[in-house]
């Protein structure tokens, strides 16, 4: 009898039961956990602590190379502001390395990331106060770090946390570059910073709040995710609906809103839909283009539908999928868009071809096949087998998805498929542990248009080849 018999693997299966893709480098498990993670917060099927868990755990077994280049492209492409300051620990635990000096100085883009950053690597100021210390590298990156900011964005951010700007910036020691700048670090360590003039500052210091967003509108101080939070505040108030409207259409610092965040506005403030729509298809026309037939696909199934981006808000996957879906859909000149759930009971799909509507209309009707269609999960054997009797041929498929799987029958697994795209993509939006989008697909995590700017440079680059 053999002794040297062949391993066991052990199998992988979805949330849902289906059979999940073996075989994962740490490198994509990695990524499938931090790209469209909003840190510490519960998802529908793990919560915030297993996900923040898992991505140190997997972090600190890659070199510090891999880990400093996805904490830049999670802050840069992605544009999540927590998860990369998680990468960033990890990256501190290989000392003396320059490398973490500069991605730490670079991943840091606003003021309040510092204290931040420092909370993340103690814990809580009581642990960094039993002589806990910084890494060198971590402290000389963030020494590069307060170098960046100006009085109002150090004052903007001296927020009333457990660790301030003022302690921070005596644990860091910034070297200052001359006597003014010397003279700003003595105003963060003793909180005398100019107060800013943002719209918090004036609201609580008792200022009208209709004359204080038509100040800030007028003089183009009012950043655009601020203002997209704060439509239905200023609706109450009675701004000036001209201001908000030239406001929202001329989207000033726009580049980093998630395409979910116009659907989130248009929710608060029903009137600004117009205004909104025409700058979320601003945004689409910013995108490259791809010709030949594209099928979209998206997953309106109940851990969709039910799993909120982030506990403050009411924004769901489904959205932030039904959104990227619309941007897809501004992304390429012949496109089918389908969603798709099912019966989990009866192990069976239901998908419908969407009406070919675009921007805030196509999330729209997307979204409102989230309950007509079972509510299931997503059953991606037999959607593609579906798909392939009506439509043929593509020139790509892509698939947005939470990659909850369903179909755990004979025949009915989702490694089994083979996409008849001549390039298929699966775009996973959530952070579970396994995911089914790898073999024959190009898989890519996150939800931010990034993930379809990837597609575009997939696609030219293969052409050149």
């Amino acid at each position: 009898m053999r002794k040297n018999i062949k391993a066991k693997i052990a199998r992988l299966f979805t949330h849902e039961g289906a059979p999940a893709a073996l075989h994962l480098s740490v490198e994509q498990q990695l990524r499938r956990s931090v790209m469209s993670c909003l840190l510490w917060e519960k998802e529908f099927y793990e919560s915030g602590e297993e996900i923040a868990a898992r991505i140190s755990s997997l972090a600190s077994k890659l070199p510090a190379e891999k880990v400093a280049a996805m904490a830049i492209e999670a802050r840069e492409v992605h544009h999540l502001r927590h998860v990369p300051l998680l990468l960033l620990e990890a990256l501190s635990w290989h000392q003396g390395k320059p490398l973490v000096r500069d991605t730490v100085a670079r991943v840091i883009q606003r003021a309040d990331e510092i204290p931040e950053l420092l909370a993340v690597i103690w814990k809580d100021k009581a642990n960094a106060n039993k002589s806990k210390t910084i890494p060198n590298m971590v402290r000389q990156g963030l020494q590069l770090a307060f170098g960046k900011f100006d009085e109002y964005r150090l004052a903007k951010y001296d927020r009333d946390n457990v660790i301030k700007l003022s302690d921070a910036i005596r644990m860091v020691r910034p070297k200052p570059a001359d006597e003014a700048r010397a003279a700003l670090y003595k105003r963060v360590r003793e909180r005398t910073l100019a107060v800013p003039d943002t719209w918090e500052v004036a609201l609580s210091g008792g200022a009208d709040k209709k004359e204080t967003f038509e100040r800030l509108l007028r003089e183009g101080d009012l950043g655009y995710l601020a203002l997209l939070r704060n439509l239905r505040n200023m609706a109450q108030a009675g701004v000036d609906e001209a201001l908000v409207r030239d406001a929202i259409v001329a989207r000033k610092g726009a580049r980093r809103v998630f395409p979910f965040r116009y659907v989130a506005a248009a929710k608060a403030a029903p009137q600004f839909e117009p205004a909104l729509d025409q700058a979320f298809a601003a945004a689409l026309a910013d995108m490259p283009k791809l010709s030949g037939k594209t099928i979209i696909v998206v997953d309106v199934s109940g851990s969709m539908y039910h799993a909120l981006v982030s506990a403050r808000s009411d924004m769901t996957r489904a959205v932030a999928g039904c959104a990227l879906a619309a941007v897809a859909r501004g992304s390429f000149d012949d496109v089918r868009v389908y969603a798709t759930a099912g019966s989990d009971a009866k192990r069976k799909h239901e998908t419908q071809e969407v009406p070919a509507r675009n921007g805030m209309a196509l999330i729209d009707a997307i979204h409102g096949l989230c309950h007509p269609l079972g509510g299931g999960g997503i059953f991606l054997k037999q959607v593609m087998d579906f798909l392939e009797k009506r439509e043929k041929v593509a020139e790509r498929i892509i698939v947005i998805t939470d990659e909850q799987d369903c179909g755990i029958g004979l025949g009915d697994s989702p490694l089994s498929v083979v996409p008849f795209g001549k390039s298929n993509y699966l775009i996973n939006v959530a952070s579970n542990k396994n995911g089914i989008g790898y073999g024959k697909w190009t898989h890519i995590d996150g939800f931010s248009e990034g993930v379809v700017r990837y597609i575009y440079e997939t696609e030219k680059a293969m052409q050149q080849q």
